[in-house]
């Protein structure tokens, strides 16, 4: 049994290579490499019965850059498993719904591979259906305060101007005085 394709996974028939529901290879579509990816990450993956972490599933599979980030985002409640909020080392199981609030959106995936050892991108995509919502289009999301290259430092007036348009006026301070300015400058309240 020299050639890979004689090999079988558990559950497959040997015969015709397909799984006990019928289904075909889903990596004898993909590029080989990918798929010898996937099998290095199987291989490295939880044994029968065993199970993985969900923070670091969510890192294995690239939601989070560190686990360490993945440990945070449970604690802080942004990790929902099945709709339920969860920690660390909750257990994760083939087939839950997994929602991480991360960097401003929220990600939906669906289970379907556990891996322990984080992989490639290729690969970490085939460990998960994403049912996110797809992220608001650039244009919608308003820029943050972009000045002109060589523009310099902002003065005391243009920071005003820019908090006064993002909204965030100091205490005290309900818009432009009668000099065009925040209040009369001396501190104390006009009779």
């Amino acid at each position: 049994m020299d050639a890979p394709s004689a090999r079988t996974a558990p559950g497959q028939d040997a015969g015709t290579g397909t799984s006990e529901n019928g289904a075909g290879d889903a990596e004898a579509a993909l590029d080989p490499k990918v798929a010898a990816a996937i099998a290095a990450a199987e291989a490295a993956g939880p044994q029968r019965g065993e199970t993985v972490r969900v923070d670091s599933w969510i890192w294995s599979v690239r939601l989070v850059k560190t686990r360490s980030m993945g440990a945070t985002a449970c604690r802080g409640g942004h990790v929902r498993v099945n709709g339920e909020r969860v920690k660390p080392a909750h257990a994760v199981r083939v087939g839950d719904e997994v929602r991480l609030r991360h960097d401003g959106r929220e990600r939906v995936v669906v289970v379907t591979r556990l891996i322990r050892k984080r992989v490639g991108a290729p690969v970490a995509t085939q460990c998960y259906v994403d049912n996110s919502p797809p992220p608001p289009p650039r244009e919608a999301v308003a820029p943050a305060g972009i000045r002109d290259r060589g523009a310099g430092r902002p003065t005391k007036r243009d920071r005003r101007e820019l908090e006064r348009l993002r909204g965030m006026g100091g205490p005290g301070m309900t818009g432009p005085g009668p000099a065009g300015g925040y209040g009369s400058g001396t501190g104390k309240p006009r009779p």
